[in-house]
Formats: C-alpha cells, structure tokens, sequence
C-alpha cells in the first residue's frame, strides 16, 4: 500500500496552502499530477497482478471441485457395479481432495477480498485523479489572473509615474510661464519709465522757443517806453 501514501499527502494537502508555498503553482501542480499518474500506472500494475491471482486460485479450486465431483461419481458407479473396494479407494482419493479444496477455498476467498480492495483503490485513484483534473484547470486559472493582476499592477506604477513626471513638467512649464511674465512685466515698467524720462527732456526743449519770444517782447516793450 506504500504506492498510495504521496497520494494520499497530496489528497489531504491543501491546494491554497500549496499556491502560498511554491514559486510557481503552474508547475508544481503539474508535477504532483505527473506524480500521481505514475502512482496509477503502478497501481493498475498491481491491481492486475492481484485480479490475476484471484483468477488462477478459481481454476485451481474450480479444477478441485471438478475432481472431488468426479470421485463421488465413480465411487457411485463403483457400488453399483457392486466393487466396494474400488469404490473406498475412490472415496479416500476424494477425502484427500476435499482437504486441498478446502485450502484452495481460503486461497481464493483471500485473492478475491485482495482483488476487490484493489481494484475499489484503483477506482479511486481514478476518481480523484478527475477530480484534481478539473481542480488543477481552475488553478491554473487562478496562477493566470494572478499573474495578469500584477502585470497591471506594475502598468499601473509605471502610469502613476508617467503623472507625477507630466505634473512636475506642468509644474515647470507654470514656473517658466510665470518667470516670462515677470520679465516681460519688468521690461514694460522700464519702458514706460524711459519714456516719461524723454518726455521731460523733450519739454524742456519744447519751452525753450516760448520762453525767447517772450524774452524779444519784453526787450521791445522797454525800448519803447524808453527804459
């Protein structure tokens, strides 16, 4: 029965426990079901050598009935022909048969209880087996969307990433758009303050021309009045 005991390991092994345990689940699980289909082969071997046991302990017993039958029966035919003595040593032969056919009998009942609790393993084996089957796609499954959610995971860095970078250029672009604004600010001021410089230089020399009429009047005026 030491065939069953990884099966049976495995079988009480939880398979969550198994996910959290192993570097890749896919594989693992693949592995344990190459295990278990090695274990079935070597069961099946074993089944059939027991079923061929079972079958050869019948014909042996079968072939003793036949000849414990066969004694009876011409012991039979030997009182009838009125031959006793032929008919005891039928009957002594018979004796010694029925002792080997009761040996033969546990043999067999004994092959048949072995074959029958092989083959009830075999049938098991196999039913688990389908069983893990269907339970290894749905792992697999699960190794799949695992393994798509930590791609997106990542994606999904690398896009939290990309926005911090685009907010900190925007931040950037907003600085420099500012430092232009307060540059071209500056220069206006500057501009204007020049300007009005020029203005007042360019009045005082507007003046000029009316300041020196009115200077030629004033002479003019004192000739006149003779001052």
């Amino acid at each position: 029965m030491g065939i069953l005991t990884r099966f049976k390991d495995i079988m009480s092994a939880n398979i969550n426990a198994l996910l959290d345990k192993c570097e890749d689940p896919e594989k693992m699980i693949d592995q344990y079901m190459r295990n278990l289909e090695s274990d079935l082969g070597k069961v099946k071997a074993e089944t059939a050598s027991v079923m061929a046991e079972e079958t050869r302990a019948k014909r042996e017993l079968d072939e003793c009935t036949e000849q414990v039958n066969k004694m009876q029966s011409y012991a039979e035919k030997a009182l009838t022909a009125g031959n006793e003595a032929d008919a005891r040593k039928f009957l002594e032969k018979k004796q010694q048969l029925v002792s080997t056919q009761t040996a033969l009998q546990q043999s067999y009942e004994a092959a048949a209880a072995n074959a029958a609790k092989m083959r009830q393993m075999h049938d098991k084996l196999v039913k688990d087996i389908e069983s893990l089957e269907s339970r290894k796609a749905a792992i697999k499954a699960k190794v799949a969307t695992a393994k798509a959610q930590e791609r997106l995971n990542s994606i999904g860095s690398s896009v939290t990433g990309a926005n911090n970078s685009m907010a900190a250029f925007s931040k950037m672009e907003a600085k420099a758009n500012k430092m232009l604004d307060e540059a071209n600010a500056m220069a206006e001021l500057n501009q204007s303050q020049e300007d009005s410089d020029i203005d007042n230089l360019a009045a005082k020399y507007d003046s000029a021309p009316q300041d020196a009429a009115v200077d030629d009047e004033l002479a003019a005026l004192k000739a006149k009045m003779g001052l």
